[in-house]
């Protein structure tokens, strides 16, 4: 292959537990006048979560994180709660603080080592291609950053920066344009470019869509050890 782009989210990380548990009890205890129960918000941002990646999915859009909060905060009120009030960009700011307490983990012990092999194997570029939730593309940057991983990426494109959402062929097309940028003046044709996700409709559908090989990790029985195998 001469490009491979990766999905990120449970592809090449994934969520710290003790970060939704400690935004849990925030949510209980700062903005919950109705009284749920823990496990009631906890429900809230699982639904909310489900609901918006859904609806990603399916329109190619993206609604982003500051109105997935207050989703959630309007669920946890039984959507009975003025939410004018709300300084989303202190929220926002004070869930980035947390996540950075709680760093996401890379995805499993072989990630690194195999995005190290296959930049070593020499002539290859990499891209991300990532739908994002209540983290913005600009702190998964960060993110990757503080996991040493940020080095071996050519460009990232998350779609709350763009305002696409995977599977959207928009988006394929995107990401297609930014592969012969970072490759100018050499073309890199179709058969050259693999997309490796872990969402058979989002990452796999997409990149067949685009006319691109895909390889489907962790979510079947297929690890990132494929890639090298």
């Amino acid at each position: 292959m001469l490009h491979y782009s990766f999905d990120l989210w449970l592809t090449l990380i994934k969520s710290n537990p003790y970060f939704k548990i400690e935004r849990t009890k925030i949510f209980h205890r700062e903005f919950n006048p109705a009284g749920k129960s823990i496990d009631e918000v906890a429900k809230a941002f699982r639904q909310v979560d489900l609901m918006c990646n859904a609806v990603n999915e399916s329109t190619g859009k993206n609604i982003d994180a500051d109105e997935m909060y207050l989703m959630v905060i309007s669920l946890i009120n039984d959507n009975e709660l003025n939410l004018t009030g709300i300084d989303v960009k202190k929220l926002y700011a004070d869930m980035d603080k947390l996540l950075f307490n709680y760093l996401p983990y890379v995805y499993s012990p072989v990630t690194i080592e195999v995005l190290q092999h296959l930049k070593e194997k020499g002539g290859a570029t990499f891209s991300l291609l990532s739908n994002t939730g209540f983290i913005k593309g600009a702190t998964l940057k960060q993110i990757l950053v503080a996991l040493k991983m940020d080095q071996y990426f050519d460009f990232q494109l998350y779609s709350d920066e763009v305002g696409m959402s995977k599977p959207n062929p928009a988006l394929f097309a995107l990401m297609l344009q930014n592969i012969q940028k970072v490759n100018h003046p050499t073309v890199i044709g179709l058969n050259d470019i693999i997309h490796i996700g872990d969402n058979p409709k989002a990452d796999i559908e997409g990149a067949e869509a685009a006319g691109v090989k895909s390889l489907l990790i962790n979510s079947n029985n297929k690890s990132i050890l494929s890639l090298i195998s």
